[in-house]
C-alpha cells in the first residue's frame, strides 16, 4: 500500500471517527455510526460483519475507500507535545480513567480537536488535544491533555491499550478479523465506509 494512500486512510478515519466536526445541511441525510465487529465474509466493494452486538452488518466500500490498521504503543511512547485521542470513562473520585489512547502522527496535530460523547462504553467520552503533562506513579501513568482553550487529566491504567496507526492491504480483510468501521447509514438504510481499520498481528483496533 502507498504512503499516499495510508495518510489519505488515516484522514479519513480522523474525520469519521471522531464524531466531534460539523456537519453541514447536505450531511443530514446520512447519520453517522460506528461499527465494531468481527468480518464474515469480504468480496469486491461488499464487507460484511457481525457486529460486537451480534447483529450481521453489509457495508458497502464505495470508490476510492481505504484500509489501515494500529499497531502497540506504550505509556512511555506519549510525550508532551504528542496528539491524542482518549476515549475515558469517570472515576468514581471524578477524575477521568483511559479506556484506550490513539497516538496521532504528527501529521495529524489538531484533527478533530475536542471532547465528545463516544460508544465506546456507556458513559465514555472521546479527547482528541494536545499532551501537555505526562505524570509516571505507581498506579500507572497520567496525562494533562489541551484543548480549545480546556484542560483535562486522564489516568491510564496500565492494562490500558495504546495504539497508534500502522498500514494494511485489503489482504488483511479476513473472516474474524476485528474491524472499526467509521461509517454512515443512508435514508434507505445503506451503510457506507470510506474506511475500515482492521486488527492485524494480533493487534486490534481498541476504538
Amino acid at each position: 500500500m502507498k504512503l499516499a494512500s495510508i495518510s489519505r486512510a488515516i484522514g479519513l478515519l480522523t474525520l469519521a471517527s471522531t464524531a466531534i466536526v460539523s456537519f453541514d445541511v447536505a450531511a443530514q441525510a446520512a447519520e453517522s455510526v460506528r461499527l465494531r465487529g468481527t468480518i464474515t465474509s469480504f468480496e469486491g466493494s461488499t464487507l460484511v460483519i457481525k457486529t460486537r452486538e451480534g447483529e450481521d452488518k453489509t457495508v458497502v466500500l464505495p470508490d476510492g475507500w481505504a484500509v489501515s490498521s494500529v499497531a502497540t504503543a506504550s505509556a512511555a511512547d506519549i510525550k508532551t507535545g504528542d496528539y491524542v485521542g482518549i476515549a475515558s470513562l469517570p472515576n468514581a473520585d471524578g477524575s477521568d480513567g483511559a479506556l484506550e489512547v490513539l497516538i496521532f502522527p504528527a501529521a495529524l496535530k489538531g484533527a478533530g480537536e475536542g471532547s465528545s460523547v463516544w460508544d465506546l462504553q456507556p458513559g465514555s467520552t472521546m479527547t482528541n488535544a494536545t499532551v501537555a503533562n505526562v505524570v509516571t506513579s505507581d498506579d500507572g501513568h497520567s496525562v494533562k491533555v489541551s484543548y480549545q482553550g480546556n484542560e483535562k487529566t486522564i489516568d491510564i491504567p496500565e492494562v490500558t491499550p495504546i495504539v497508534t496507526f500502522a498500514p494494511a492491504t485489503k489482504a488483511d480483510l479476513v473472516p474474524g478479523a476485528v474491524v472499526f468501521i467509521p461509517s454512515e447509514v443512508a435514508a434507505d438504510g445503506t451503510i457506507s465506509a470510506h474506511t475500515v481499520v482492521v486488527g492485524t498481528k494480533g493487534v486490534v483496533p481498541p476504538m
